[in-house]
């Protein structure tokens, strides 16, 4: 399965741009059902505000869909967008509510709102990649315990647990072609003292810095 990226998890943010009030709820959602059920659900929530600007990303088809819910054409839904796409970031649900404060923002105005408030959103929620991983065990000595943490870091290693007692044991996870170039640092490292242990593969996400 090829690798990719999706928000860690739900978000929310706000700010106020020229007394109108911008509110970003995001969400990972996996099928069109799951973001429409979503959408309807902040609609009922936020029912007084006039706007509700959306945009969808699915990984499942492809699929792309934005609405500018009553703003000028192009103005809120596509910028959105824009933004996940730029970030090639899926499985995403961003919903935009907009209370309108009395000033005009204008077109170029309001796509520079609906943008921020979609990156804000993202922003808070973190993104991770969803990838296969290898699975694997490393045992070794106390004094050698952070250099090799700080190397499997380096080699894109995850460091899921670790064991405590006359030695240590790293659990850690890399995605499946970094495993080889850490399986040979560690054995120049320790001199082939220290062989990992594969203990399989799994599916998942993990945090990732952009």
């Amino acid at each position: 399965m090829e690798a990719y990226y999706e928000p860690t998890g739900p978000a929310f943010s706000e700010f106020t741009e020229k007394r109108s009030r911008f509110l970003s709820d995001l969400f990972v959602v996996e099928s069109e059902e799951e973001a429409r059920a979503q959408l309807e659900a902040v609609c009922r929530r936020r029912h007084d505000a006039r706007h509700h600007c959306w945009c969808c990303r699915l990984r499942a088809g492809g699929l792309e869909r934005c609405s500018d819910d009553g703003e000028p054409q192009g103005t809120a839904g596509q910028p959105m967008l824009n933004v996940f796409q730029r970030e090639d970031v899926t499985n995403v649900l961003c919903v935009v509510t907009r209370y309108f404060g009395g000033i005009l923002l204008g077109a170029g105005g309001l796509t520079r709102a609906y943008s921020r408030a979609a990156k804000d959103a993202l922003d808070a929620a973190g993104v991770s990649v969803q990838r296969l991983w290898d699975q694997v065990e490393i045992p070794c000595p106390y004094r050698l315990y952070e250099r090799i943490r700080l190397m499997a870091a380096q080699h894109g290693g995850v460091v899921t647990d670790v064991d405590y007692g006359a030695g240590v044991t790293l659990r850690a996870m890399f995605a499946a072609e970094d495993t080889a170039a850490f399986e040979t640092a560690l054995t120049d490292l320790s001199g082939g003292q220290i062989a990992l242990r594969r203990a399989g593969q799994a599916f998942r996400g993990f945090p990732v810095e952009r």
